[in-house]
């Protein structure tokens, strides 16, 4: 057995079990030793699943046979991850980090669960979550937050906190996140660790507690550009129609996914730096952003200043149109036919005492808004106006993607602050995705890449270097160029 294996990465424990030399039983055991030692102060999983040994010897006889066989086996067979609360697999609890759900057992895989597990994928357990995904700093699960194993007085990001904090404490070798307005990326950050928002449509939403129909992107969280690009590839395409499944008809069948790019001269980036000098960036990050840049640069990218006349309106739009797709969703869980019931003194009455014993603030706010601007009299004012900005900020990156092949921004405008910093401030919270809803709206794939730590600076709070990222998105369908641009920046091996 190699030394630490929960510190390898996907690719290299694949060639450790290829060659014998490593066993899944091993790998899931040492992840497992992991949780238990980390997981008590972080809180990343809310449940860790009992038949992780198990999976890992059925996975070790497959492998053997394949061996025996002469023949290869997938890259993530035998692979221990963990799985956001909020996607289903069949036959485990998925509570959305909501009292609304708990104890609730999915009766049918998500068609991204039902991939890795014919990849042979080893599902270690489910991850802590901002409720219903509702929150940047997963602070807004209904059993506890998730903290930065980086710094335990932080926050981990959110709303896919946990899963980026098990692959940031050593807890999973890849786990899976969803993202609305960056909750992929912005934890993925925050934690120093790579994560993907892929091109909406491109990995099917079908078994996924949606928040935002129009928004939501289920995405891998991993340790490198090239783990990523692994799960990716596992996932993506919609499955449904050849499993029986009803499947999603917003996702590219199975097949039918081609990327734009097929190689060739380096990406050219752009840098909308129009966006970029507010108040609201720590210095620290426009430095490891600025770094990062020069680090292109020096690798023989073309790095260029591009204009989004409309992009400053971008976070104003996201939290018209979420919130309305967060009513519209949230309405079936009444107490009646889904969720936690609780008596009230007639039917209206049971709606409100389950609602109001079920649901978190963060959610009802977001209700509360989202019902708001869908009501009449508002409906134009808002929603209709919002959804027309919306078109005119897609407008604008397909025109900037006319002379550049990435655009770059930070992932965020500021390392992970601490937990219970930005609680009572619900705008504060909001300015954390400026820079992330942005391919939520337009539908193009981001990347978020570790670009380097803010350095400890005591007179900010910062007692510890904090780790931080670099957004790069891409054309529709481009994962390509954002993978080898990420691996180019990280010194990855193309």
């Amino acid at each position: 057995m190699i030394p630490d294996p929960t510190k390898l990465t996907i690719r290299d424990a694949h060639a450790q079990l290829k060659e014998g030399a490593l066993t899944s039983a091993e790998l899931v055991k040492a992840c497992l030793d992991r949780i238990a030692e980390r997981n008590p102060q972080v809180n990343a999983y809310l449940e860790v699943f009992s038949d992780a040994m198990d999976q890992a010897a059925a996975a070790d006889a497959a492998i053997a046979a394949a061996r025996k066989a002469g023949g290869d086996f997938s890259p993530l067979l035998g692979i221990p991850c963990a799985i956001k609360d909020n996607i289903l697999i069949e036959g485990r609890t998925a509570s959305a980090a909501s009292k609304m759900l708990e104890g609730y057992r999915a009766a049918y895989d998500a068609v991204a669960i039902a991939k890795l597990k014919a990849a042979g994928a080893v599902f270690l357990g489910r991850t802590n979550m901002d409720e219903f995904a509702m929150g940047g700093s997963t602070e807004n699960s209904a059993f506890g937050p998730t903290r930065n194993p980086h710094d335990l007085e932080r926050v981990a990001g959110g709303s896919s906190g946990g899963s980026a904090a098990a692959v940031a404490m050593d807890g999973a070798l890849f786990a899976l996140g969803s993202d609305t307005g960056g909750s992929i990326r912005q934890p993925a950050s925050f934690c120093g660790v790579v994560g993907l928002k892929p091109t909406y449509g491109a990995v099917s939403r079908y078994g996924v507690i949606a928040m935002g129909s129009s928004l939501d992107q289920i995405g891998p969280i991993a340790r490198t550009v090239s783990d990523a690009e692994t799960v990716f590839e596992a996932i993506r395409g919609d499955a449904g129609a050849a499993e029986g499944m009803r499947g999603d008809g917003t996702a590219f069948p199975d097949g039918a996914y081609r990327p734009a790019r097929v190689g060739g001269a380096k990406p050219v980036i752009g840098v909308p730096r129009h966006f970029l000098g507010g108040d609201g960036v720590d210095p620290a990050v426009l430095a490891a952003f600025d770094a990062a840049l020069d680090s292109f640069r020096a690798k023989g990218y073309e790095v260029k200043d591009v204009a989004l006349p409309n992009v400053s309106y971008a976070l104003p739009v996201y939290y018209v149109l979420m919130p309305a797709e967060v009513s519209s969703n949230m309405a079936r869980f009444d107490g009646m036919r889904f969720g936690l019931h609780k008596d009230g003194a007639d039917g209206i009455g049971d709606y409100f005492e389950s609602r109001r014993a079920g649901l978190g603030r963060e959610v009802i706010r977001r209700i509360l808004l989202g019902t708001y601007v869908l009501s009449t009299g508002y409906h134009d004012a808002y929603y209709n106006r919002a959804g027309a900005v919306r078109r005119m900020i897609a407008a604008d990156f397909a025109a900037a993607f006319e002379t550049v092949d990435l655009i770059a921004t930070p992932t965020a405008p500021s390392p992970a602050f601490k937990v219970g910093e930005k609680a009572s401030d619900p705008v504060a919270m909001y300015l954390e995705d400026i820079f992330t809803v942005t391919a939520n709206l337009t539908g193009m794939p981001a990347l978020s890449v570790p670009c380097g730590d803010a350095p400890a600076d005591p007179s900010r709070g910062r007692p510890v270097p904090l780790p931080v990222g670099i957004q790069l998105a891409a054309r529709h369908g481009d994962e390509r160029a954002l993978f080898e641009a990420g691996k180019d920046l990280r010194g990855e091996v193309q």
